[in-house]
């Protein structure tokens, strides 16, 4: 049984990378990582699958990492289609998959909550900083106790 990540492009690096990190450090060391990308942030999501490698390495864990290209942002069928199918993916190879919530623009995250509970994911993750003051730092350098990693599947 495999563990599957998918998640957002941004062209923001710790929007993307802090969720995974907290994810890992808190036991979901995904086997696979996909990030949703198109033109506008395919250069951050390059750079950021480079380093999902070193995170999820860093874990002891080997993951594939993939992006999945839209040909543009809005293609709001080609979101929930990569949502949908990696979840129905999941189920039936009876892998555990988890939506990252976190990173993106508004209406990429609000379609990827929607389709983590339409779809019926393990889990839906946000990464949620407690204090506004510890913006644009990575995991690493943010006290546990301003983080909090929520998973939507437990708590709704």
């Amino acid at each position: 049984m495999a563990r599957i990540w998918v998640t957002n492009g941004t062209p923001t690096m710790p929007g993307v990378l802090n969720p995974l990190t907290a994810a890992c450090d808190r036991g979901y060391v995904p086997d696979e990582a996909w990030v949703l990308s198109n033109p506008g942030v395919a250069e951050s999501v390059s750079e950021a699958t480079d380093q999902f490698e070193v995170i999820i390495d860093a874990y002891d864990g080997d993951a594939d990492v993939s992006a999945h290209e839209l040909d543009h942002e809005t293609d709001f069928r080609g979101i929930i289609e990569f949502y949908r199918s990696n979840i129905e993916a999941a189920r039936e190879n009876g892998d555990t998959i988890a939506v990252d919530v976190t990173p993106g623009r508004k209406f990429m995250s609000a379609i990827a909550f929607q389709a983590g509970f339409k779809f019926d994911a393990d889990h839906v993750f946000y990464f949620h900083r407690k204090s506004g003051g510890y913006y644009g730092q990575f995991y690493a350098e943010i006290p546990r106790t301003a983080t909090d990693l929520i998973d939507f599947k437990e708590v709704l």
